[in-house]
């Protein structure tokens, strides 16, 4: 879904504390994507927008990408927790099994080892959003590509980026956002549109059916500052503990079949 938020740092200590509060919420939609701009999808193909919610407190940030899903990410400990709300259901996983699924999402990404890392680039075009002057930027990852519209200009936009910077790199690798890391862009993206997948024609590998990209856009709504509870970084009580399976264990002894 994961940018140089620079020396901004600086402004943010004059605006609020560092380590201030931060509610971030994203409206997003999902739909096919378009191969023109005259193409394009048809109502039924386009989700309902749906609100993404980071929050960030201290080293500990949240992601509620749905009403079924939230990640919590401790960086004091390094531990993410997913809580699967519908089954009231907790899995926790540890940093060490982080960099395993980073490492995994890697080798099985088509980014070959050596290449360059992908960069944002801007592409000198603006734009006008909520009311807002954007500065377009593009991002080409190895399996997706992304569109940015960074306000430069956002009010308290220097302390947003000091907060979401905070956050470390393994939290979006292992949570597969997608995202750049925050502190590469030079200021606060309010508008996010990715293309993830690449076409697969029909009749490819077998399919009868013709794979297609999706298109993923999500639009700032709201910015808040203001304190956030600390319940909103621990497990609920009424949640029980469940484990990964561990695939992660080169030494687990292979299934035996009960047929020899």
């Amino acid at each position: 879904m994961k940018t140089a938020f620079y020396s901004l740092v600086l402004t943010a200590f004059v605006i609020l504390p560092l380590r201030a509060d931060l509610t971030i919420v994203y409206s997003t939609t999902v739909q096919p994507a378009s191969h023109g701009q005259k193409e394009q999808p048809t109502p039924s193909a386009v989700a309902a927008a749906t609100n993404m919610t980071i929050k960030v407190k201290g080293d500990k940030a949240r992601i509620d990408a749905s009403p079924q899903i939230t990640a919590i990410f401790d960086g004091r400990t390094g531990e993410l927790i997913n809580l699967l709300n519908d089954r009231k259901t907790v899995v926790r996983i540890s940093p060490d099994k982080m960099r395993a699924i980073a490492d995994m999402l890697n080798k099985f990404s088509s980014n070959k080892a050596g290449s360059d890392k992908p960069r944002l680039t801007p592409t000198g075009q603006r734009e006008t959003i909520n009311g807002y002057e954007t500065e377009q930027y593009t991002y080409d990852g190895p399996d997706f590509k992304a569109m940015y519209w960074i306000a430069p200009n956002y009010p308290n936009g220097a302390a947003v980026l000091a907060q979401l910077q905070l956050i470390k790199s393994e939290f979006w690798d292992a949570a597969n956002t997608k995202m750049p890391d925050f502190r590469d862009f030079p200021g606060l993206p309010i508008r996010m549109r990715m293309i993830v997948g690449k076409e697969n024609p029909a009749g490819e590998h077998g399919d009868s059916a013709a794979g297609h990209p999706t298109e993923i856009t999500s639009t700032v709504t709201r910015v808040s500052l203001d304190s956030i509870a600390d319940s909103q970084f621990t497990v609920p009580a009424n949640f029980k503990e469940t484990k990964l399976p561990d695939i992660f264990n080169k030494n687990a002894a292979p299934p035996v079949s009960p047929n020899p």
